[in-house]
Formats: C-alpha cells, sequence, structure tokens
C-alpha cells in the first residue's frame, strides 16, 4: 500500500510543471517579525508606557505604515511621540530595529536551493519601508533575493490576493511554476487559490522536507539540526 501511494504521488510531481521560482515571507520564515506585538510589549516595558493605549494606537495606523503611506517618523509619531517622552526618537527607532534576528539556517536554505536548482527567489512581505530595508541590508538578504515585493514599495499588503499577482507579474513566472513559503496560514490558502504551490512554513526540518515533496532537494550534508 505503501509503495503504492509513494508512486502516486512521484507520479503527480511528474505532471506537475517545475517549479523556477520561489516566493517567501521574510518575518517568521527567514527573520522573527519585524515589529509584532511581543515587539511591541517588549517595547512597552522597556520604556515605561501604557500598553494598551500604545497598542490601540498601532493598530489604527500601523497598515498605513505597511503601504508605504507614511514613514517610520510618521509612525512613532502618531502611536509614541504625540506627547512629551523621557526618551528620544532615536532611542525608540534603534530599540524598533534591535528587535529583528535571523533564522540562519533558513536563509542558507534559501541560498542553496537558489544555486541548486537555479531558481528566481522573491519576497512577498507586508513590511513598512524603514524597517524593510534596515532588515535587508543588515541580514544581507539581496544575497539570495532577486525581487522584494514588499507592502511599502507596491502599496498593497497581504491578505490582499493582488500581491501575489504583482509578485508574478514581477519575476515574470506563472503561478503553476511558482512554490511560497509562509508562517501564516491564511496567506498561504490565499497564494493556493491563485495556483501557487505552497508551504506552510513552521520549522526549517519539515520546510526542508515539503521542499523535496515540490522537487526541490536540499543538500542533506549540510542540513542543521535545530532545537
Amino acid at each position: 500500500m505503501a509503495t503504492m501511494i509513494r508512486t502516486t504521488e512521484e507520479e503527480t510531481m511528474k505532471k506537475a510543471p517545475a517549479i523556477t521560482c520561489v516566493l517567501l515571507d521574510i518575518g517568521g520564515v527567514l527573520l522573527t517579525n519585524g515589529w509584532d506585538h511581543h515587539a511591541r510589549r517588549r517595547a512597552a516595558t522597556h520604556f515605561k508606557m501604557a500598553w494598551a493605549e500604545m497598542e490601540d494606537r498601532h493598530h489604527l495606523t500601523f497598515e498605513t505604515y505597511e503601504e508605504g503611506k507614511l514613514t517610520l517618523e510618521e509612525y512613532c509619531g502618531r502611536v509614541v511621540f504625540y506627547k512629551k517622552r523621557p526618551f528620544t526618537r532615536a532611542q525608540f527607532r534603534r530599540f524598533m530595529f534591535a528587535q529583528s534576528k535571523p533564522y540562519p539556517e533558513m536563509i542558507e536554505l534559501v541560498a542553496r536551493l537558489k544555486a541548486r536548482h537555479r531558481l528566481k527567489i522573491a519576497v512577498v512581505s507586508n513590511e513598512g519601508r524603514e524597517l524593510n530595508a534596515h532588515r535587508i541590508r543588515q541580514f544581507k538578504l539581496g544575497e539570495c533575493v532577486d525581487a522584494f515585493i514588499s507592502s511599502c514599495f507596491v502599496h498593497v499588503r497581504k491578505p490582499d490576493a493582488d500581491i501575489f499577482r504583482l509578485a508574478l507579474d514581477i519575476v515574470q513566472v506563472p503561478a503553476q511554476r511558482a512554490l511560497y513559503i509562509e508562517n501564516t496560514p491564511m496567506f498561504v490558502q490565499i497564494a493556493e487559490g491563485l495556483g501557487i504551490r505552497s508551504i506552510l512554513h513552521t520549522d526549517y526540518r519539515s520546510t526542508c522536507a515539503a521542499l523535496a515533496s515540490f522537487g526541490l532537494q536540499c543538500d542533506e550534508g549540510i542540513i542543521h539540526a535545530t532545537g
């Protein structure tokens, strides 16, 4: 029975068009999230701000920032510096940027896949311009990513399906030849609804196994243990 299932999976994979492009998120896949509720709570504690008030103001304006319609200075002015604070904007900005940490094994994996399978690699992410620029530069993402379809550049953000359509247009790859790696289930479902094969990322090893099922084998000799 197991042999029959494997044979069916192999036949299905052979019939499917070869993947030539990998689309992936940054936050939760290549890096930690840039400015999620955990980071904001740490900021509220560190700078002794009222968490609930800060969070309310954040939710009223952050989507606008991620869509590239506000600068980071304007966002901070609305959320934090709408009244006098005992700390500076520069101090708060440094704290924000310091929340980003890499997942080195995932960055290395993408670089290996790109080289081994000659793939196009493109990021599809919701990020504000200044945070996005810092994260790309700080963690040298441009060395393995060909295009950044960031919400702050294209003025549309997930869950809007148009950001995926834009990504396919930019990389000039049909949906059936693209693969999307994302840690948010809803966004995976939206991509799949457009005909983009997808992986719900939870950890390095399961993503490697999922990639192999799509014909994108990893180099087993340098897979790193996690946890």
